[in-house]
């Protein structure tokens, strides 16, 4: 009789003796509004803890920062449960978002986990959440347009795949739908789309309506809505834009689009006041302005692919110069202004053209195009200058030859800027474009 070889005990003993059985706990000693504070704790900044609440699984927080020699912490969940005392063991890691492309059509909380009802997510690989904006001189150039099949936009604010392009808007101008049209019509690989802040109700008809089953089979749907803590809202947008670079360092051409950024400048706010942050514009501490730029600047070309984002910037009593707005507009580049004055007309999408800009256009698109499209906005702007004296009737036919041409116009120009949700090839947006320049340019 043949006995089996003995087992190999080694590598077990070898995986046994680097464990460290010993599990270092600090413990929980003040509460005060969001912030857990704790003694006794070995941690660093960033790094995630466990806190048993009585529950099935325990509460987590986030160091945030130190005072007084203790850990401050906000939870990345409700704290009923909580009491002085309550010990709190360090991870010995910071936070980690899934990326696989197990995720497309799913949708995920802020934390990244499944809320959509199917199931596990079937991927075990993971990123660290904060990581390094793409080097300045490895970018790939902007080339390309990416077709969005808005005409407004791919007409007159035509975006480059690889752009960062902010949204402007008060609530209720359109931005959701507007950010729907995009993500399920733009001519790009993959969508990321977070939601940040969101009220609860508009979730659903987000991902049922504006979305739809074709958006939503080529998207990632990141979800964090308001009633949510602080902190995981702003884990919200980090994890979306983790999954975003993921797929660019696949080498595709990501779309991603964001909801908003004010209110992750709120959630922000939130945790610097809660540590004892100075206020410093409108109650915005100084750590939102310096997290903005890093957010946004992650989003772009990199060597590999591409994330063309769409940040939606929701204007606070529709003052687009308002400190938030001011922040992004001079990081992102470009803006599409969405004004009330428009949605009241039932103008949809309500685009103000005049006031907003795509920076890369002319590296995207002809000198032909381009000569056309200043012909619209010239056209535009000449009947809003004479608006009002055409509506009240001061101003007599033939007076001016140009305002002449863009009454003349102004029927083929609103027909052309209002869109419903059908898709628009570019070609067609261009036809259009040259018609109107040919037959009414003054």
């Amino acid at each position: 009789m043949i006995l089996p070889p003995p087992p190999d005990l080694a590598k077990h003993h070898r995986t046994l003796s680097g464990l460290n059985t010993a599990r270092l706990a600090g413990r929980v000693v003040q509460i005060v509004g969001l912030t857990l504070e704790a003694c006794g704790l070995d941690c660093q900044i960033g790094e995630v803890c466990e806190i048993p609440n009585g529950g099935t699984s325990p509460l987590l927080a986030e160091v945030v920062g130190f005072r007084n020699e203790r850990a401050l912490l906000m939870p990345l969940g409700e704290m009923q449960g909580i009491q002085p005392g309550c010990p709190i063991y360090p991870r010995r890691s910071a936070f980690r978002a899934p990326v696989g492309t197990a995720l497309l059509g799913r949708v995920l909380d802020g934390m990244g986990r499944p809320i959509d009802g199917r199931g596990p997510l079937g991927t075990v690989e993971t990123a660290p959440i904060h990581n390094a904006a793409p080097h300045p001189l490895r970018r790939q150039a902007i080339a390309e347009p990416l077709v969005t099949g808005v005409r407004a936009i791919d007409g007159l604010l035509t975006c480059g795949k690889g752009q960062r392009m902010g949204i402007f808007a008060g609530s209720g101008v359109g931005k959701s739908m507007l950010m729907g049209t995009l993500a399920r019509s733009s001519k790009s690989d993959v969508s990321v789309i977070a939601l940040v802040g969101e009220r609860g109700r508009e979730v659903q008809e987000f991902v049922e309506r504006d979305l739809g089953p074709a958006g939503l089979a080529r998207s990632v749907v990141i979800v964090s809505t308001s009633d949510q803590p602080a902190l995981v809202r702003l884990k919200a947008a980090w994890v979306a834009t983790t999954i975003a670079e993921y797929f660019r360092d696949q080498g595709l051409h990501v779309t991603f689009l964001m909801d908003s950024v004010t209110r992750f400048a709120m959630a922000q706010r939130e945790v610097g006041l809660a540590i004892g942050e100075p206020p410093a514009s409108k109650g915005y501490t100084p750590s939102v302005f310096a997290l903005l730029p890093k957010l946004l600047e992650r989003a772009g070309a990199s060597e590999r692919g591409t994330i063309t984002g769409f940040f939606t910037v929701l204007v606070e009593g529709d003052d687009f110069n308002e400190p938030i707005c001011d922040a992004a507009r001079s990081i992102l580049d470009g803006h599409v202004v969405l004004t009330r004055d428009l949605a009241a007309r039932n103008h949809y999408p309500a685009i103000d053209v005049l006031n907003s800009v795509s920076r890369v256009m002319p590296a995207v698109t002809p000198p032909e195009h381009r000569e056309r499209a200043a012909q619209f906005r010239k056209l535009l702007a000449t009947y809003e200058k004479a608006r009002d004296l055409v509506n009240i009737g001061a101003y007599a036919a033939g007076s001016d030859p140009e305002i002449d041409a863009a009454l003349a116009a102004l029927p083929a120009m609103q027909a052309f800027l209002r869109q419903g949700m059908e898709f628009t090839p570019f070609e067609d947006t261009r036809r259009m474009l040259d018609e109107i320049g040919a037959h009414y340019a003054a």
